[in-house]
């Protein structure tokens, strides 16, 4: 059986030269790996992290690693290609949700969430240094675990005021609200906490060092 879908790529493993699978989030089966060819010309530039995806996935009973063919960009995303700083905030994005969310998780509207996250993210052109923050509080709703001031507060250390200040904002004061790089990375790292404290997953995130360079 062949159905179209769209997929948002989280991560992708070479196999060979001319093969890939995919690592991502669908609609209709939630975290899942597909097997696609690659040609040398293309090459891997259409699955950056966070991509939204056109594809035809052929169904396969017989195997888990499904096929997917007749790939195509379903958004351009050039608000986040051309921008050093939002290129960055999708890699650890992407990282996260790779690193949390398992094979064949499922969870009632999350691509709904991160389809929308990626959208919001390309076409804000100005004040979103704090995205990544607001990502992570919405991650943690997403997933069901509802972050509030009184559930956060055993991870937030001396980063209580800043996080306070986030939990209870609106997305355009979260995103105007004064915070040093220092203070990012730290808060950043709080909140993996509690998302790895709720999921009992250890979350170790390479990509974070990365942001904290870019706001030193």
């Amino acid at each position: 059986m062949v159905r179209r879908s769209e997929l948002i790529v989280l991560n992708f493993t070479k196999l060979k030269e001319s093969s890939l699978v995919l690592h991502c989030l669908s609609p209709d089966w939630g975290r899942r790996g597909f097997i696609t060819s690659v040609g040398k010309a293309s090459g891997t530039a259409l699955f950056q992290p966070l991509s939204i995806l056109d594809a035809e996935v052929v169904e396969n009973p017989r195997s888990e690693l499904w096929r997917v063919r007749g790939l195509s960009a379903k958004y351009s995303l050039n608000g986040i290609r051309s921008d050093m700083v939002k290129n960055s905030m999708t890699m650890f994005m992407s990282e996260v949700l790779y690193r949390t969310i398992h094979e064949g998780d499922t969870e009632d509207g999350l691509y709904e969430w991160c389809r929308k996250a990626v959208l919001t993210l390309d076409a804000l052109d100005r004040d979103y240094a704090n995205y990544h923050l607001r990502f992570l509080l919405e991650f943690a709703a997403a997933l069901g675990f509802s972050p509030s001031v009184e559930g956060l507060a055993p991870f937030c250390g001396d980063r209580r005021k800043e996080i306070e200040a986030l939990v209870s904002s609106d997305f355009a004061s979260c995103m105007l609200l004064p915070l040093t790089g220092q203070a990012r990375g730290d808060i950043a790292e709080k909140l993996l906490g509690y998302i790895e404290y709720h999921t009992g997953e250890r979350i170790n995130v390479r990509s974070l060092a990365v942001l904290r360079e870019l706001y030193e």
